[in-house]
């Protein structure tokens, strides 16, 4: 089977729900999954749940650094640090270069936002994929992918807000936007 390129994207809720629900369903047909996170803690009901999901490596993500526009220079730049070499390492687990033999899905949670604000080298990125191993699903998350990250994909499917309850005062609520 060949390998396509998703994108999740938009305003709305559901862009790593989605993710994690294609991320179960092929380790339910027995492909093994790797999903790296980006933009996010490991304070998330997802990473709870996927622990104990049979094919699914989670890998962590235990620095926070805050939000981006909340970021010292300094913080900015371990931030990038920090997203490019857990994008190194996700992409060398993914094709089998640490010697376990690869996955056969990708899932890059925020890598588009990790790109956009400069922590990952889009065009890094983009050239892994167009060079992955032929059968790799990969699938890629976040707001506002550019105009080249579309062209590498197969899917785009987007997410419109029309309502949100954080427009009414409600923060994010544990267990479901978290």
């Amino acid at each position: 089977m060949k390998g396509l390129v998703h994108i999740y994207c938009g305003d709305g809720k559901g862009k790593t729900t989605m993710a994690i629900g294609s991320a179960v369903r092929a380790a339910g047909r027995g492909m093994r999954v790797l999903i790296a996170r980006f933009l996010k803690t490991d304070d998330s009901g997802e990473v709870l749940a996927l622990a104990h999901v049979p094919g699914i490596t989670l890998l962590p993500c235990d620095q926070n650094f805050g939000f981006s526009w909340e970021m010292t220079p300094a913080q900015k730049q371990a931030a990038s640090v920090y997203y490019r070499d857990n994008f190194y390492k996700a992409w060398e687990m993914a094709v089998g270069q640490d010697g376990e033999g690869g996955f056969d899905m990708l899932v890059l949670d925020e890598i588009i936002g990790a790109c956009n604000l400069g922590f990952v080298d889009e065009d890094l990125v983009l050239n892994s994929i167009r060079h992955r191993p032929e059968h790799m699903e990969v699938i890629l998350t976040g707001r506002g992918p550019s105009e080249h990250m579309e062209k590498c994909s197969d899917y785009i499917t987007e997410m419109v807000m029309r309502r949100h309850p954080f427009e009414q005062g409600i923060g994010a609520r544990e267990g479901i936007e978290y």
